[in-house]
């Protein structure tokens, strides 16, 4: 599929599995964070979606204000952390040369990379909206 292309209709047709939709402030800026970091790919990016893309898994970013109408709108925290509570694994992203890109960047390192007795090296970065997320590799 091509994502820069699709429309509505057709992208939400296409989702299948489990989809993770992401609330946050600033949509571009939190493309300009997954792109930086995990070399993620934004589509569509305007103030209000956009269409992400790691490897061959997609989901989706939209600002509080495309939620206006939602439920889930009520629930979230004025102050941050807004994403507490959720890890955001990325399972084939190296998590030291994360940590580099998002130190470089200014970002907020939780935890720096780190070999864990489950079997893999991982470190937790947070996002301006509070989400964390845990760049991994198997240690060794």
């Amino acid at each position: 599929m091509d994502y820069e292309k699709t429309d509505a209709d057709s992208f939400g047709r296409s989702l299948r599995g489990i989809g993770i939709n992401l609330l946050v402030r600033d949509v571009p800026a939190e493309i300009a964070f997954l792109e930086t970091v995990f070399a993620m790919k934004g589509h569509q990016v305007t103030q209000d979606f956009a269409i992400v893309t790691y490897d061959a898994q997609v989901f989706q970013l939209h600002s509080d204000g495309t939620y206006a109408e939602n439920p889930l709108l009520g629930l979230l925290p004025e102050n941050p952390p807004r994403g507490a509570g959720i890890e955001i694994r990325l399972y084939d992203t190296d998590p030291d040369a994360a940590v580099a890109r998002a130190e470089a960047a200014g970002f907020t390192i939780l935890q720096a990379p780190k070999d864990k007795p489950h079997g893999l090296r991982e470190a937790y970065i947070l996002c301006e909206n509070g989400y964390a997320w845990v760049p991994s590799r198997p240690k060794g």
